[in-house]
């Protein structure tokens, strides 16, 4: 049986624990830093990814922005429903990748590198500060063809969810699966994932953007595209950027998260704006993931056949039960969607 829903993005193994001010120090890193290390280079912070683990509260996380998105729609859909692709290392971080998806549900289709390790993300907590660490390795080295070897998975399937940082990675893979989403009819999400891939990644964007049914994307994305394809409407007028993305199209439509603020659904012959339910400050854990949740929710409501408003409502819901957690995590305890 083929999963409903296949997603493909950047698999990392998110290693969190809390830290003091000195720890922070010892590596040079501030309480709110993002800091990108060269796989295979000298750098002293690659011993944080072995410091961690030793850590009383240490915890993993089968991360990257689509993986996460992956294990909220299965945290909705249940087991088998939800099938992700990505590439890893042959190493104990893909054993725990595997082991986190595995209790989630999540099917993992992943691309194993013999010699490259596993994309980490460390994450460094100081109160209400995180501080993230983050060695893409293995996720940079996704290959098309590793589609073919689980073709049957992919035309099985309902939908399909493209996190942006895959465009850093292989456009070519999403292509491949757009095409055949489109000879198909099926829909493909691409969600625009970070203001940095419309702004360095314009080729690969453009090469993709015929075959995305939505694009899912936060403010500060859209205005980012807004910049990086030379709009003149206000970078701040999502539903004016809304329009330039889908053009002509019929199908073609756009979803854009606020944060608090209403999510904005636009269409080429309409636009609406959902209100953000209120949750109680005091229920609010780590807002970490919160972007990620809601794609997550949404697109298990599209795979449930729901409208576009009762999906963007169900990753409201979902988004609502994530901050609520550590991390891009979701209750232990399923709670259903009422």
């Amino acid at each position: 049986m083929s999963p409903s829903l296949i997603c493909l993005c950047n698999p990392l193994l998110d290693i969190q624990a809390t830290v003091n001010d000195d720890y922070l120090k010892k590596y040079n890193l501030n309480a709110n830093d993002a800091v990108l290390l060269e796989t295979g280079s000298t750098d002293p912070r690659f011993a944080i990814y072995e410091e961690l683990p030793t850590f009383p509260d240490v915890k993993y996380v089968a991360g990257g922005a689509g993986q996460n998105t992956a294990r909220g729609s299965a945290y909705v859909l249940g087991k088998g429903q939800v099938g992700y692709f990505g590439s890893v290392g042959e190493d104990k971080y893909s054993k725990k990748l595997l082991e986190e998806n595995e209790a989630a549900g999540v099917i993992s289709l992943y691309q194993v590198q013999k010699d490259i390790s596993t994309g980490k993300c460390a994450a460094l907590i100081t109160g209400h500060n995180r501080s993230l660490v983050t060695d893409l390795g293995a996720a940079n080295h996704f290959k098309p063809e590793h589609l073919d070897k689980h073709w049957d998975q992919v035309t099985g399937a309902k939908m399909f969810y493209i996190g942006g940082f895959h465009l850093t990675v292989s456009p070519d893979a999403i292509v491949k699966i757009g095409q055949h989403a489109k000879e198909t009819g099926k829909p493909v999400v691409l969600n625009l994932s970070a203001p940095f891939i419309p702004q360095f990644f314009k080729d690969a964007l453009v090469k993709v953007l015929p075959y995305v049914t939505i694009v899912v994307a936060n403010e500060s994305e859209a205005a980012s595209y807004a910049e990086a394809f030379g709009l003149t409407c206000d970078k701040t007028d999502l539903v004016a950027i809304a329009k330039e993305i889908i053009g002509d199209s019929s199908e073609k439509k756009v979803v854009f998260t606020h944060g608090l603020e209403p999510t904005v659904l636009v269409t080429k012959d309409s636009d609406k704006s959902f209100p953000v339910k209120p949750l109680d400050s005091s229920k609010i854990v780590d807002t970490n993931g919160a972007g990620d949740a809601f794609a997550g929710g949404f697109m298990a409501g599209l795979v449930q056949g729901k409208s576009l408003e009762q999906s963007i409502d169900m990753g409201q819901w979902l988004a609502a039960l994530s901050i609520q957690e550590v991390g891009p995590s979701y209750p232990k305890e399923k709670i259903e969607y009422a």
